[in-house]
């Protein structure tokens, strides 16, 4: 199963869809969801300054 993206703890900021290296990341009201074309690589979850990308 793809990572999430606690929608709570996310600032908005971009980071993760930028670093994402099959485009799964989109915005969606001004915060960010992984769709299901995430290979689980883990790069967003590296990037996220608040640490709102988690194994769901």
């Amino acid at each position: 199963m793809a990572l999430v993206i606690n929608k709570e703890e996310c600032v908005g900021c971009g980071s993760c869809a930028a670093t994402c290296p099959v485009g799964a990341i989109k915005e969606v009201d001004g915060k960010y969801e992984i769709g299901e074309e995430c290979v689980e690589c883990g790069a967003c979850a590296g990037v996220c300054p608040v640490g709102a990308i988690k194994q769901p």
